[in-house]
């Protein structure tokens, strides 16, 4: 069924028809991808480093496939989509796609294949239940999509599930025992609230002992803002990549001048939804209700700051996941982190 099919780089002039397939899976409710005008659908697909694909017959484009090469020498690239017109479907178009991505991964020297939210093409996707809300990046692949059955079937294999939860923020009716809380953190050394540049307090033990650099960046970059009272540099920390108007609210959880938890830094994305980097509490300071405390005062930070809605996404299993339902979130889809070996004797962790 594939006789006469053509795989090359897809022309900026097919962009439109690309987009048209793209809004059309997702009004059919097959994706949950937000809708894409011409010209967002070159902005988010035509890059300099990435490779996007049709798939035509006669003039007839019927389907397209985009992914990312590795960055740095890391070997992992990341597959954003594969995309088949319906009734053309089930004829090993989507096959033809894949493999010439692989190919092309592989030659870029790439070692295995991802869908996972560091895929650099963060794809934005509507939260379903919910009155328009959105949220800006999929963590994986949709478990409950029809093409998820095609991602089994070619030979990717589930690393990490994930559930993404949401927050109607009117319907958040606060923890009754936060002050008590934070008078009991207190009386044990450790201040939680807004973090103030008059504060001489350090981080990097924290980011040390959870081992992340991003986690350090983001408070590296939120507390220059604040000491230097202008905006935050970094655009990694922007919503929606644009610029915030100045220092922006942290939270954080303080002992003996050094910084063992934070959320933050709150800010409001234009869809409406309460927008942080996550939260992240120092391993020796664990199970004495810090992460509860600042979660809270989260969430009264996107409501003071106007948000509508919060929106995140944990692991199937994290015991966090306890914290957030308790707040009010529900599950609202399952994803899956998944990874294809390009090569023999790939490493199976990710």
């Amino acid at each position: 069924m594939t006789e006469g099919l053509l795989i090359h780089p897809l022309q900026p002039e097919e962009a439109g028809e690309a987009a048209r397939l793209w809004n059309a899976c997702a009004e059919s409710g097959e994706a949950l991808y937000c809708l894409l005008t011409e010209a967002a659908f070159r902005r988010l697909f035509f890059s300099a480093s990435g490779v996007l694909l049709a798939a035509e017959r006669q003039g007839q484009l019927l389907g397209f496939a985009h992914a990312n090469p590795p960055q740095a020498g890391a070997g992992k690239a990341f597959l954003t989509t594969v995309m088949v017109k319906p009734g053309f479907r089930r004829q090993g178009i989507g096959r033809l796609l894949l493999d010439e991505i692989r190919r092309r991964m592989v030659a870029h020297g790439a070692d295995s294949l991802w869908i996972s939210s560091l895929n650099p093409t963060a794809l934005s996707w509507r939260i379903p239940g919910t009155p328009g809300h959105g949220h800006n990046n999929m963590p994986g692949a949709d478990r409950d999509a029809p093409g998820y059955g095609f991602l089994r079937r070619v030979g990717f294999e589930e690393v990490y599930l994930e559930t993404a939860m949401y927050l109607c923020l009117a319907d958040y009716k606060g923890e009754p025992g936060l002050s008590a809380l934070r008078r009991r953190l207190l009386s044990e050394g450790v201040y939680t609230g807004l973090y103030s540049p008059a504060m001489d307090v350090g981080f990097d033990r924290l980011c040390d002992r959870v081992g992340s650099e991003y986690w350090r960046n983001a408070l590296k970059t939120e507390i220059t803002a604040w000491k230097t009272n202008r905006p935050n540099a970094d655009p990694t920390f922007w919503a929606d990549g644009v610029p915030p108007k100045g220092p922006r609210p942290l939270l954080i959880a303080a002992h003996e001048q050094e910084i063992i938890g934070f959320t933050g830094p709150v800010d409001v994305q234009e869809n409406g939804r309460g927008w942080f980097t996550g939260i992240c509490v120092d391993p020796a300071f664990q199970r004495r209700g810090i992460g509860k405390a600042l979660f809270h005062l989260l969430l009264q930070s996107f409501r003071e700051s106007g948000a509508a809605y919060a929106s995140l996404f944990t692991g199937e299993d994290n015991p966090a996941r306890l914290l957030y339902e308790s707040a009010g979130f529900r599950c609202v889809r399952p994803f899956a982190m998944m990874r294809m070996a390009l090569r023999e004797n790939n490493m199976k962790k990710p």
